[in-house]
């Protein structure tokens, strides 16, 4: 039997920027495997390869922040308490029951109850929190401001949660809230001057808990999501990370990247 993987894997960087990834975790605990169904042990729902695609940001300088264990053990960008995000709209909880396709997660009897729920937010949920919360301050003492991005990816098209076909780019800075407006504007300007992919701003995604909760502009500390369609980086039909669309979708990363680092105010 394979080893478990670590709750989470920080890289410590130099830049006031942190790159958490809280769905790219794939492993369930084998504690927990027999009660899961057989395709919700494949993780479907995971944010495929996003620690790969944004593999280049340690090399700029900045954190990551990496799961190890799948957002059906427990979801990392939602509220300890399990309250909704999006109250009036269909989503997952903090140990979601059913997948992006309305299946069952587990076998019949088998679901977590609210012990279980607890035992679960304090072994995974509660450590990333931490170490989240403690590397963005370490950052804030070296540099006065600080920049939490919240990488997150989904396929294009999942109609239990939006309609249609979800634009390539989704911006959400909780309507303004998580971060200084000049930094919200200095984003869309750069979307503006590229074609190549479409984009919004706090449509369907608005940032989930990690943006809203920790992106305190007044603070120091900018929060923004980007919610990536799957297919501008790989093929959603086989999951499998597509190098050549992954390289020109990096190019506007790094740009977004930069231009957020521009704004910002810190210290060198």
């Amino acid at each position: 039997m394979p080893a478990e993987p670590p709750v989470f894997r920080l890289h410590e960087g130099s830049l006031p920027l942190l790159v958490s990834m809280p769905h790219d975790g794939t492993a369930i605990p084998a504690d927990l495997r027999e009660d899961f169904r057989d395709s919700a042990r494949k993780v479907p729902d995971t944010d495929w390869h996003i620690s790969t695609l944004y593999d280049f940001a340690a090399a700029l300088g900045a954190s990551l922040l990496v799961p190890g264990y799948s957002r059906y053990v427990v979801d990392l960008n939602r509220p300890a308490d399990g309250s909704a995000l999006y109250p009036g709209l269909v989503e997952t909880g903090l140990c979601p029951i059913f997948s992006f396709a309305g299946e069952p997660l587990y076998r019949a009897g088998r679901e977590p109850d609210a012990q279980a729920v607890a035992a679960r937010r304090e072994r995974y949920w509660q450590p990333y929190h931490v170490a989240l919360r403690d590397e963005l301050a370490r950052l804030q003492a070296l540099h006065g401001q600080v920049l939490l991005w919240e990488a997150h990816s989904i396929r294009s098209e999942v109609p239990m949660l939006f309609a249609g076909r979800l634009p390539d780019l989704n911006l959400g800075t909780a309507d303004g809230a998580s971060c200084g407006t000049p930094l919200r504007q200095a984003l869309v300007d750069c979307l503006r001057t590229q074609s190549e992919f479409s984009w919004v701003i706090d449509a369907r995604f608005k940032g989930g808990y990690i943006t809203r909760h920790y992106g305190q502009p007044a603070q120091g500390i900018h929060a923004v999501q980007l919610e990536l369609a799957q297919l501008t980086y790989m093929d959603e039909q086989t999951a499998r990370y597509d190098a050549l669309r992954a390289g020109r979708l990096r190019v506007t990363l790094e740009r977004l990247l930069a231009v957020a680092l521009a704004t910002i105010s810190y210290k060198d």
